[in-house]
């Protein structure tokens, strides 16, 4: 990503130990991206959403308060402005999973093939990331958010409540929901793609 291109307008400077809008693109631009990345899932869409973040943040750092991490604060921006754009597009319907779902524990992330010097083992590991992705793609925002900033950025639970801006019970219930769809989906596509086994020739 690059720095964005204010104009003739010039950017906050630092102040009263809060960082200059400079230091923010640089030092967080990639980790902004990254999240957009996942959150999105393609490369284009992600590029918009983490430079609409840092406008929005240009135009919000004169108000931002010291108190919290400033990468904590753009990542709340980037969910924000995520989940907003994904409200207003009514083109691509998800799937609701508001049903009560069992919540069985199991994080189907984490158990990958281990990466070794076998082709068909290599092989097997891309196809399941690919499921993982395809699996993460379908999931409704609110709970494709919670995993993502659960399981790929590695936030507690009470920094998610507080970065979505919900309680905490919430948040663990839309995770439960989120593995729990996932690991079916998951399944699913694996057992869709197994070829179908072979019957013995008759003599």
């Amino acid at each position: 990503m690059y720095l964005l291109d204010l104009g003739e307008k010039k950017a906050p400077g630092k102040k009263n130990g809060v960082p200059s809008f400079e230091e923010l693109v640089v030092n967080y631009q990639d980790k902004v991206y990254n999240l957009s990345y996942q959150l999105t899932g393609n490369h284009a869409d992600a590029q918009d959403l983490a430079q609409d973040v840092f406008v929005r943040a240009y135009q919000g750092l004169d108000k931002f308060r010291n108190e919290a991490d400033p990468g904590t604060w753009l990542h709340r921006i980037t969910v924000n402005l995520y989940l907003n754009l994904r409200r207003k597009i009514t083109r691509h319907p998800v799937v609701s999973l508001d049903a009560p779902l069992s919540t069985a524990e199991g994080e189907v992330t984490r158990e990958v093939a281990a990466a070794g010097g076998d082709p068909v083992d290599l092989v097997e590991e891309m196809e399941l990331k690919g499921f993982v992705r395809s699996a993460l793609n379908q999931l409704p925002p609110e709970y494709r958010t919670a995993l993502v900033l659960r399981e790929l950025q590695g936030y507690s639970y009470e920094e998610i409540a507080s970065i979505l801006g919900c309680s905490l019970g919430t948040v663990k219930s839309r995770l439960n929901r989120a593995r729990q769809a996932m690991k079916e989906k998951v399944l699913r596509q694996m057992a869709e793609e197994k070829p179908p086994a072979t019957r013995a020739a008759p003599r």
